[in-house]
């Protein structure tokens, strides 16, 4: 609450002390109140003005406590402050800056960012009108003091933050006040403000370093929109270029020359200020980058030729749009002079160096794509580069597979970008490419056995990179191109044949499995070479890895393998099988032995044998042979783990035999996935053990105990079953609603709806006689939920609730879409009036736009069904004449009644209703969006 009296002339110094954070709780209390109260005060803050002007208090945090006072009413209250208030927050500022200049002792850094945050928010709201000598005062009161110029060099940081930063939005008004001011600096003050920063980096270059960084990072933020010629001149750029020769200022100087570089210029300025750059830079021996031994100040070396050689590539770009083509050429040959250069920064062993040049060697390779003939020098850099991404590619040997942290995701990061410049090369030259990582490959396979992993690993990944490099039509990179196809298939024949499968690193048995899986394509070509990839991913190679993320991995790669290559399988299905039994095995909580592979990577392994059996040419009473040895086991392990599950009273063995047995449902759905539809179930004969599955599974659902997680397996399960067995599911349907009807969570409810909903749009009449007998439950049951009280901010229950009546306006949906209105007519007057109620409150009282859109499709469906006295009978017609007007009313009631209560005119009301008659839907609509266009106007 505001005190609109005058405050006490001193501060609480009670209330101060809560200020400390090692406080008692009540003094924090109190301090916090003291805050509230001084801020919203008229005069209170004024305190804490004088306080700072007269370096009252030396305790840090009242210091920062009077800055924050002092921010709160510049930023949220200086319109409100008298011409004599303001002008006591100026001369608080000023006095305070006066202090620091005769202080022997620094102000703590978190004070002086505080401080210039309130300077410059003051010159923000001032500038423009009450202080426009604003940069004259600070300046002429600091002249060359360290302590003060720290302070101004914050300021202009805060002031950047405030005005310029283009990461921070800012709303129209915010953008045109921050355009004045650079445009009234810019006229009258930033000459001044140069030379000071000229003063600051030449006087304090050797005494105070930390001042000569901040002054750099204050030039290479002003410079993007600052006359660009004050500071790229001879005198400013050669100071700037001494101090890229002292240890403690070179990576601020770089970073200020980047800023420079990176200015947007014309494009034959920006040419010559590169090269004059590049020319001084050079001649200083900084071009000698195996000399240099700093690998941050490299990396930041780095990052300014990338910006150089992006500015050249950039310009040569604008230039040839304009057909100026002989500077073109100069500027392409000035860009051409610095690839020595790239090459080695992007060759170097320090991958942040290297990552810090890419950008200009993907542009620079874009060039060439652009150019109708290469050089024979031009050749020679793609093949430099490609080279050079060849062994940056590389893992060391420090890089740590089983145990991966942030230093292998930041190389995993700068693979990708490696990946972008091998991309780009094969746009440039797929033939060179191609040719490349042949030799590169074939040479590291002939001796992979002495080879060490890096090498081997790099070599097979580099075949793997060509198959999304090299353009390819629909996948197929063994068809087409015959050079192509050839040297692909010439590298596959090699991976397959040189045993290199073998190797002992989980590295490269991944990069084998996952290159296999790659050109998958190729054993449709050479089909002679799948039984020797079949035993590598059954084997200990494989499946049966001594390392969990392989055998993971693995079951994924093998199923995706299977799936392309079913067709090519039928001599090895029965084989397979049989090698993969002890992988399908249900893993029982007790068991107390570690699986080979984890439930996730065994749902792989049963959608693979699925896929196996289904698609194998065997008749339909073997394949359902095999079906039911595959399933038989999942179904006696249920059966036992159930009946533990109801017997069992220790709540985290029940969690455990729950998720077991989801793990079998989960398993037994996923084998489904090998069926497109029921012709294809019935075709090999396994309708009838899914029907037994279902049969084992749906007593799960009257299981008193872990329900939720139960539940949600069946109920998917059935989804898959109403797919794949079609009407043969429907006697299974009623007895199952039931029970998953019974004590609804909201989630249950909100995973149930769809089930019904896919029941009623897949088989519409012939459960109609089954809806109208559930209808009834399952709303109240929704009804029920949506009716519980909940906490006022429990956000959780307030968006299930939200769910959940979106899935109850669907589900009305489905069944009005289905044209099934004897579901809802049927329920009896009340019943039916209830639920139109409901669906025209959500039409129009929740703020739901989906739920609101389900609802007006649904009333116009209902009124289509149901809106006509013809055959079909009262019951309808009474029920939904509650909520209807026909024609002839409806128009009388828009006259006379809605919109005159609207103000809408007499003529519009008049022209609106003659449209509404009119019997053509696509004039109505196009002048109703026209009418509500206008209204918002």
């Amino acid at each position: 609450m505001a005190c609109e009296s005058a405050f006490p002339a001193i501060m609480d110094e009670q209330a101060l002390m809560g200020l400390n954070p090692n406080a008692d709780a009540c003094y924090r209390q109190r301090a916090l109140a003291y805050f509230e109260q001084l801020k919203e005060s008229q005069d209170g803050w004024e305190v804490c003005a004088e306080a700072l002007a007269k370096g009252i208090y030396s305790d840090d945090h009242v210091k920062f406590f009077c800055f924050q006072v002092l921010e709160h009413q510049i930023k949220y209250r200086h319109v409100r402050l008298t011409g004599a208030q303001q002008q006591l927050i100026r001369e608080t500022l000023m006095k305070w800056l006066q202090l620091q200049l005769m202080s022997r002792q620094p102000e703590k850094p978190f004070i002086k960012n505080k401080a210039a945050q309130v300077f410059a928010l003051t010159f923000v709201m001032e500038y423009l009108t009450l202080w426009p000598k604003f940069f004259f005062d600070v300046l002429s009161l600091v002249g060359l003091n360290p302590h003060g110029l720290d302070i101004y060099l914050r300021t202009l940081m805060a002031i950047d933050a405030e005005v310029v930063d283009r990461d921070i939005l800012h709303g129209p008004e915010e953008t045109r006040r921050n355009t004045l001011i650079k445009d009234s600096m810019r006229e009258t003050c930033i000459p001044a403000l140069v030379e000071s920063w000229y003063q600051i980096l030449q006087t304090y270059q050797s005494s105070h370093s930390e001042l000569t960084c901040q002054c750099l990072e204050v030039v290479g933020a002003y410079v993007s929109w600052i006359d660009l010629n004050l500071i790229a001149n001879d005198r400013f750029v050669n100071l700037l270029l001494s101090h890229m020769s002292v240890e403690e200022l070179r990576e601020e100087a770089c970073d200020c020359l980047f800023e420079i570089v990176n200015k947007g210029m014309d494009p034959v300025d920006k040419t010559k200020l590169v090269e004059s750059l590049s020319q001084v830079l050079q001649s200083a021996g900084f071009f000698n980058v195996k000399q240099e031994e700093d690998v941050d100040f490299l990396a930041k070396f780095s990052r300014l030729m990338n910006g150089m050689g992006q500015a050249l590539v950039l310009s040569w770009t604008k230039l040839t749009k304009t057909g100026d083509m002989k500077v073109a050429a100069e500027t392409l040959q000035a860009l051409e002079a610095k690839i020595p250069l790239m090459l080695q920064l992007l060759m170097h062993e320090d991958d942040d160096i290297s990552a810090n040049i890419v950008g200009f060697c993907y542009d620079y390779l874009h060039v060439l794509k652009q150019l109708p003939l290469l050089t024979d020098q031009q050749k020679s850099n793609i093949e430099a580069i490609m080279l050079a991404v060849m062994k940056k590619l590389t893992y060391d040997d420090e890089y740590n597979f089983e145990n991966e942290g942030e230093d292998e995701a930041m190389f995993v990061e700068y693979r990708k970008q490696l990946k972008m410049l091998l991309d780009r090369l094969a746009q440039v030259s797929p033939e060179l490419l191609l040719e490349s990582v042949h030799r590169v490959f074939t040479s590291t396979m002939q001796s992979w056995q002495t080879a060490r992993f890096m090498e081997v690993e790099v070599a097979i990944r580099l075949f793997y990179m060509l198959g999304e490099a090299l353009p390819a039509s629909h996948g197929a990179h063994f068809s087409g191109d015959a050079a192509k196809a050839s040297t692909l298939q010439d590298m596959m024949r090699t991976l397959l044949s040189s045993g290199v499968s073998e190797y002992q690193h989980t590295s490269v048995t991944l990069e084998f499995f996952e290159t296999v899986v790659r050109y998958d394509k190729f054993f449709i070509v050479e089909p002679q070479n799948i039984p020797v990839v079949l035993m590598a991913f059954l084997d200990h190679r494989g499946l049966r890895h001594s390392s969990p993320k392989v055998r993971s991995r693995v079951a994924y790669l093998f199923s995706r393998f299977i799936k392309t290559l079913h067709k090519h399988m039928n001599a090895y299905i029965e084989d397979i099988l049989s090698r993969i039994q002890d992988l399908l095995a249900l893993t029982p909580p007790e068991n107390g032995f570690p699986a080979l592979l984890s439930s996730d990577d065994q749902l792989f392994m049963f959608e693979t044998a699925g896929v196996l059996i289904v698609n194998g040419e065997s008749p339909a009473d073997r394949k359902q042979v095999l079906m039911r040895s595959l399933l038989t086991p999942l179904m006696e392990a249920f059966r036992l783990l159930l009946a533990k599950l109801t017997q069992e009273s220790d709540e985290e063995r029940q969690t455990a035999l729950a998720d077991c047995l989801s793990h079998a449902v989960g398993f037994a759905s996923r084998t489904s996935k090998a069926f497109s539809n029921k012709q294809t179930v019935k075709l090999c004969g396994c309708s009838e053990v899914y029907l037994d599955c279902l049969q084992t599974f749906l007593p799960a659902l009257s299981c008193p105990v872990q329900r939720g997680m139960l539940r949600s397996a069946v109920r998917s399960f059935l989804h898959r079953m109403i797919i794949c067995l079609e009407e043969e599911v429907l006697p299974f349907i009623p007895s199952a609603s039931e029970h998953m009807l019974k004590d609804c969570e909201p989630k249950d409810l909100q995973e149930f709806i769809p089930l019904i909903s896919q029941i009623t749009a897949k088989f519409k009449s012939q459960v109609s006689p089954f809806l109208q007998q559930v209808f009834m439950p399952l709303v109240l049951a929704i009804f029920e939920v949506l009716s519980r009280p909940a906490e006022e901010n429990d956000q959780t229950a307030a968006l299930e609730k939200q769910m959940l009546r979106r899935s109850y306006f669907s589900f009305i949906q489905t069944i009005a879409s289905s044209g099934m209105n004897e579901v809802m007519a049927n329920q009896g007057a009340e019943n039916v009036e209830r639920v139109l109620f409901t669906i025209i409150q959500g039409a129009v009282d929740f703020p739901d736009p989906v739920a609101q859109k389900t609802c007006f499709i649904i009333l116009s469906r209902l009124v289509e069904l149901w809106g006509k006295h013809s055959s079909r009978g009262l019951c309808q017609t009474d029920n939904i004449d509650r909520f209807t007007t026909d024609g002839p009313e409806f128009i009388q009631f828009l006259q006379q009644e809605y919109l005159p209560s609207l103000h809408v005119s007499p003529e519009i009301t008049q022209e609106l209703c003659q449209v509404l008659q009119q019997p053509d839907t696509k004039v109505l609509k196009n002048y109703m969006k026209a009418f509500f266009q206008q209204a918002k106007l």
